[in-house]
Formats: structure tokens, C-alpha cells, sequence
């Protein structure tokens, strides 16, 4: 004898209990259930197969004719079977549930190709300097993931971001590059540096907004973070001296006393502390800035992305 509890069907029309229910379609998991019934010819054994109670699974039987306004299965001391209308049910029930295995079965496919790529974009700084520790990190928690770093100023890591060529990006400029939505992930300082030999190196008094601005400097491109943020510290640069796409050729150009230029804390500290190049003091200048993570507005990141942004969030400034 079954074991189901006693289970009445709510009585049915020949229409729909309640008009505005009438489109409404059953929730999955209800449906799962009325295709389990149908199987195995017990309420209870088909509420024990999904890990329901009896109870639970009663209500979700009574809750579906409700929404369809039909009779769907009748009970009997000899176990639970299907009304002719629930075997119809039934049987495009099970059609819905094949679509959505095949369904949840390609979505898992586009997130395990998604996941198996990492595209990165970065400004020089951060490439060069804060990146490297952050994707170490980054490797025991995504070990399968094939990461690809492409290093530009903050303009050609918006450029990609917004061509869908990169995942995540990274940008050193004073303010959020249009159409991408950002959280800060570092701060970092600008200083001043020269040869050990430039006449600023003899300076009593510090250097002000005005010698900053009208004396050509060494420069990276128009475009780059750390030249935005010092045109806007100072109210304008001179045209400069040199102008070069690589800080490890500014570096250089500064150490062989080529001229002054203003560079981040984070890629001179070596330099200075072996007495390659010398920071000249500035006084009434802002020269700190934000260090940004970047994302195409309203797309945050998912998947090895997001996982990158959430090492960042601990990263140096």
C-alpha cells in the first residue's frame, strides 16, 4: 500500500481558475516534480527523489493546478497517477525540462570558454610594476585560465576595453575615461627626478607649479596617465623636451642628464635608492593620483576578471 498522505485535487473547470493565471508557467522545479510522479506512480517517492518533503511537494502539486486551472493527478490508497489532462501536461513538461538542460548546458559552455581566457589591458605603471604580483595571485584560483597582458597608455586601454578586446583594464589618468564605469585599486605618487648632476640638485627651495609648467621636461606621449595628471596639477606643461612611449627609455634619458622629468614613485624607486637619479623636492603641487581598475559601463566583471579585481583591491599606493 502507498505510503502518500492523503492528497485531494483541487476541483477544476472547464477554464481557468483565475483569468489572470491563465499564461503563467509552472516553475520548474514543479514541473520536474509532476514528471517524477508520473514515473514512478507515488507523490512520496517522487517528493523523496527530489529531496522535498511530502508535504512540500503536495503544495507544489496543488499550487500548479491552481495556476493552470486543470486537474493534474488523483490519489488513491494505491499510489498517484495522472489525471488525462496531467499526462498531456506531463508530457510538454518534459519537453520544457530537455530545453532547459540543454539550455543550462550551453550557458555553462560560454562560461568555461569565457573562463579559459583572461584579456588584460594596462597603463605602463601598473603593467609593469603592480600586475606581475597581482596575476601570481591570481594563478592558484584560476590555474586552467591562459591570461594575455597588453600594456598601452590609459587612452589605448580605454580604446580596447571599449572594443571588446580586453576583459579588465587598468589606468593611471586623472579621471575616468568615457563609457567605463571604475574602482580605485591603488594610489601612487609623481615625483620629480633628474641626473645626480642637474643644477636642481643644488636647490635650496623646492620647485613650484610655475617652474613645473614652463620648463620643458622629458614627457611620455600624449595620452599617458602620469603626463594628464601633471598637466592637470600644474595648469599646463611647455612643450617637452623629449617625448617617449617607454619609461624605461625616460629613465634613461633622465640618468644620462638628457633633463628633469616627473615619473611614478613605483618606477624610480630603485633608481633612487642606488643614487641613479635624485627626487627634487615640490612644494604647492598635487601630484598624487588614483590608480583605477576599468570595465565597459554597466558590464562588471565576471568570471577570472572579477577574481583579478578582487586581488587588486589589496594592491600598494
Amino acid at each position: 500500500m502507498s505510503t502518500d498522505e492523503p492528497y485531494a485535487p483541487e476541483p477544476a473547470g472547464p477554464g481557468p481558475a483565475d483569468p489572470a493565471l491563465a499564461h503563467r508557467m509552472p516553475a520548474l522545479g514543479s514541473l520536474q516534480l509532476l514528471l517524477a510522479v508520473a514515473r514512478l506512480g507515488s507523490l512520496g517517492r517522487a517528493a523523496e527523489e527530489l529531496g522535498i518533503s511530502q508535504p512540500a511537494a503536495s503544495g507544489r502539486v496543488r499550487a500548479m493546478e491552481r495556476e493552470l486551472g486543470l486537474a493534474l493527478v488523483d490519489r488513491s490508497p494505491r499510489g498517484s497517477r495522472l489525471t488525462p489532462a496531467g499526462a498531456l501536461v506531463t508530457d510538454w513538461a518534459g519537453r520544457v525540462v530537455e530545453a532547459s538542460a540543454a539550455f543550462d548546458a550551453g550557458v555553462q559552455a560560454l562560461r568555461d570558454r569565457r573562463d579559459a581566457r583572461l584579456r588584460v589591458a594596462a597603463s605602463l605603471t601598473i603593467a609593469e610594476y603592480l600586475l606581475p604580483g597581482w596575476l601570481i595571485a591570481l594563478r592558484p584560483l584560476r590555474p586552467a585560465t591562459a591570461v594575455s597582458l597588453r600594456a598601452g597608455n590609459s587612452e589605448a586601454v580605454a580604446a580596447l576595453l571599449l572594443d571588446g578586446e580586453a576583459d579588465l583594464g587598468f589606468v593611471e589618468g586623472p579621471a575616468v575615461p568615457a563609457g567605463l564605469d571604475a574602482v580605485t585599486v591603488a594610489r601612487d605618487r609623481l615625483v620629480v627626478v633628474t641626473a645626480p648632476g642637474h643644477p636642481w640638485t643644488r636647490r635650496t627651495a623646492p620647485l613650484d607649479a610655475a617652474e613645473l609648467s614652463g620648463r620643458p621636461l622629458i614627457l611620455r606621449e600624449e595620452g599617458s596617465g602620469t603626463r594628464q595628471v601633471l598637466a592637470e596639477a600644474v595648469g599646463g606643461l611647455a612643450a617637452p623636451l623629449l617625448e617617449l612611449s617607454s619609461t624605461t627609455a625616460l629613465k634613461a634619458a633622465v640618468a644620462s642628464g638628457a633633463g628633469p622629468a616627473v615619473l611614478s614613485e613605483l618606477v624610480v624607486s630603485d633608481e633612487l635608492a642606488a643614487g641613479r637619479l635624485v627626487k627634487i623636492p615640490v612644494a604647492g603641487v598635487r601630484l598624487t593620483r588614483e590608480l583605477r581598475a576599468v570595465w565597459p559601463a554597466g558590464h562588471p566583471p565576471v568570471g577570472p576578471a572579477r577574481d583579478l579585481l578582487g586581488l587588486t583591491r589589496g594592491g600598494r599606493g
